[in-house]
C-alpha cells in the first residue's frame, strides 16, 4: 500500500515525473508482492502516465483513492481546491476510460464554512452521476490555526450532520445496486482469517477493498480439504450482496 499526503506528487521534491507511475511498474517485478495499492492521490495530479502504470502493471489493483472532498465550484475555491463539478466528472470519466473496471474511491466534507444548500445539492447531483464504489463523508469541524477557521458564514453543526446523512443515504443506495451486480461472479479474496462480525464466518477483501477503510466479504463456505491462510488469495463466489459487504463461498 503507497500512502502520502498526497501520493501523485511522489517523486516531484527529485525533479521526477510521472515517479509514482515507474514505482508501480518496479514495485510490479517484485515476485513477492501480489497487490499494489495507491492511495491519496489527488485529483489535480491523477496523469495518464499513472493511470496507465496501473492498467497495464497485473499487480497493480484496479482502485484510485482519490480524495475530491466536494463538487461545488464555490465549495471548492473556499477549500483553496481547483475545479468545478463538470471538470470532476469529466476525470472520472478518464479514469474510467484509462482503467476499465477500476474502482473508485473518495471522501467529501458538508458543512464546510459557506456550504449553501445549493451547494450541498451540486453535490448530491455529482454523486449520483458518478456512482462512486466507495465513499466516506465527514461533517467540517472548527481547527484552529487552520485557513478555513477564520472563514466567515460557518454552518450549523446540526445541518451539517443532516447533510452528511442525507448524502451517505443515497451513496448506501448506490454501493447496493453496484454490489448486487457483482452476484455470481469470481473475484480473487486475499483471506484475513475471522470476520469481526461473528466468529461462525470468515472474511477477506477483494481488490476493490482497501483494508480497515471499506467493506469486506464475509465468507460462509470454505472447501473440506483447504486450510486457508491469512495472506493468501483465492477464488470466491459471490452469492450475496449488502449495502457495503458481500457475502461469498471460496471455490478454489
Amino acid at each position: 500500500m503507497l500512502i502520502a499526503q498526497d501520493s501523485s506528487r511522489y517523486g516531484e521534491d527529485l525533479g521526477e515525473v510521472d515517479a509514482l507511475a515507474a514505482l508501480i511498474r518496479a514495485l510490479g517485478e517484485i515476485d513477492k508482492l501480489e497487490w499494489i495499492r495507491v492511495m491519496y492521490a489527488y485529483p489535480t495530479h491523477i496523469s495518464d502516465a499513472f493511470l496507465s502504470a496501473i492498467a497495464e502493471t497485473p499487480k497493480a489493483v484496479k482502485y484510485l483513492d482519490m480524495p475530491l472532498q466536494h463538487a461545488s465550484r464555490n465549495v471548492l475555491k473556499l477549500m483553496k481546491r481547483g475545479g468545478t463539478r463538470d471538470s470532476l466528472e469529466r476525470l472520472i470519466a478518464r479514469v474510467r476510460e484509462r482503467v476499465p473496471g477500476i474502482t473508485i474511491r473518495t471522501t467529501f466534507i458538508t458543512g464546510f464554512p459557506g456550504e449553501t444548500d445549493e451547494d450541498f445539492n451540486e453535490l448530491m447531483t455529482f454523486v449520483r452521476n458518478c456512482r462512486f464504489d466507495n465513499v466516506g463523508v465527514f461533517t467540517y469541524s472548527d481547527e484552529e490555526g487552520t485557513p478555513a477557521f477564520d472563514l466567515p458564514n460557518k454552518v450549523d453543526p446540526k445541518i451539517a450532520k443532516q447533510r452528511r446523512n442525507i448524502l451517505m443515504k443515497e451513496q448506501a443506495r448506490i454501493s447496493r445496486r453496484l454490489n448486487r451486480a457483482k452476484v455470481g461472479e469470481t473475484f480473487d479474496v486475499i483471506f484475513e482469517g475471522l470476520s469481526q462480525e461473528s466468529d461462525l464466518l470468515f472474511q477477506g477483501r477483494l481488490q476493490g477493498q482497501a483494508q480497515e477503510i471499506d467493506g469486506h466479504i464475509l465468507i460462509n463456505d470454505i472447501p473440506e480439504n483447504l486450510e486457508p491462510r491469512i495472506g493468501d488469495i483465492y477464488r470466491v463466489l459471490i452469492t450475496q450482496a449488502h449495502e457495503y459487504d458481500l457475502i461469498g463461498e471460496v471455490i478454489a
